[in-house]
């Protein structure tokens, strides 16, 4: 079943990357849309469209009461503090990959798979600048690891020091 659900998982960002590299539009981009960049260690990236949560009430309302989401979307949520964070998953429908970053844009952490419609708290190994979200199994798919860098304008894209 897993196995499955990877391979249609894969089909469907195989089939959305060849659209945007023909310049046909993503399906229901909303104007808080904006690319980011996953790039792993090995040096693969991986790129998604994401939904910007940036004020108060958007960080709250987050992803919850949706039933789906495209397989290379997502919700970055950027704060303006960087600290500990903590997220739940009460309303939320679909199962989520919740990527911890740092302020240089590394990821901290990631909780794979967190259940939904649960007030577990998913934390942050120390403080994050943001979190992404991601559908549930994404980041094991991709290799998607802590220490990969994420890209965006409103995250710090320094190259991490080694």
């Amino acid at each position: 079943m897993k196995k499955t659900l990877f391979a249609a998982l894969a089909l469907l960002l195989l089939a959305v990357g060849a659209a945007r590299a023909q310049g046909e539009a993503a399906p229901s981009v909303r104007p808080t849309d904006a690319d980011l960049t996953i790039e792993t260690a090995a040096g693969k990236q991986f790129h998604f469209t994401v939904e910007l949560a940036l004020t108060p009430e958007a960080q709250q309302r987050g992803l919850m009461f949706r039933k789906a989401m495209a397989p290379d979307a997502g919700m970055l949520f950027v704060f303006d503090q960087t600290e500990d964070r903590a997220f739940w998953m009460k309303n939320t429908l679909i199962p989520l990959d919740m990527i911890f970053i740092r302020t240089d844009g590394t990821i901290a952490n990631i909780v794979e798979g967190a259940e939904p419609q649960t007030l577990t708290p998913r934390t942050s190994e120390g403080p994050a600048k943001a979190v992404l979200e991601l559908n549930g199994g994404i980041t094991r798919f991709l290799s998607i690891k802590p220490g990969d860098r994420v890209i965006h304008p409103l995250i710090t894209t320094t190259a991490p020091k080694n």
